[in-house]
């Protein structure tokens, strides 16, 4: 299988599995689907050797036309903020999650091949005190052919969001990272921010 084009969503949900569920049925001539700031529910309890009542298994929500990559909730304090859903006619195009090279919960790195070459996509949210953005920034990541690395980084800037009148230094870190994985700010096809649509050409 080889594809020439990829056709992406990414949304903010505030904690609205919901929409995720909604998103999930409506968009399903999409390939990728990037959410940021699930809510990672009680599934059921599960046999614990330290605790008699069992331990919560966490999850969000499944749908049988995707495939769901997301780090496991290990601890409830520090619950993954992202999750992507690949549309399941695109599996077998290998996708992967590679923690091995980006072991963050805010951040999910996927892998694929496509005509026999490596690709990556990258889901990120960045909270307001932009702990994410300074993990990228203070990180050496070594890949080539990232196509995307969108979500929600929490920066309101003039430079994508005509309503609000000035700049953030925030936003020069960002540029520097997305600089550093030879990527360009692409522009929003509406005005509402963290919400697009991307088409990425492999050429």
């Amino acid at each position: 299988m080889i594809i020439k084009e990829l056709k992406i969503f990414s949304q903010n949900v505030q904690k609205d599995n919901f929409i995720i569920n909604t998103i999930l049925e409506v968009n399903r001539d999409f390939d990728i689907i990037f959410i940021q700031e699930p809510l990672w529910m009680t599934i059921r309890s599960i046999p614990s050797e330290s605790n008699a009542k069992g331990i919560s298994l966490l999850g969000v929500p499944n749908h049988p036309n995707w495939l769901k990559f997301a780090r496991d909730p290990c601890l409830t304090n520090d619950l993954p903020r992202v999750i992507s859903y690949i549309n399941i006619r695109l599996s077998p195009l290998c996708f992967s999650l590679r923690k091995n090279i980006i072991c963050h919960y805010d951040i999910l790195l996927v892998s694929f091949f496509n005509n026999n070459s490596l690709y990556w996509i990258m889901n990120v949210y960045s909270d307001s005190s932009h702990t994410t953005l300074k993990y990228l920034k203070n990180t050496e990541i070594n890949i080539s052919n990232l196509l995307i690395m969108t979500g929600d980084s929490n920066i309101r800037d003039s430079t994508w969001d005509p309503l609000f009148p000035h700049h953030s230094t925030f936003s020069d870190d960002l540029f520097t990272i997305a600089d550093s994985f030879n990527l360009e700010l692409l522009s929003l096809t509406n005005c509402v921010c963290y919400k697009t649509r991307v088409w990425t050409d492999f050429g």
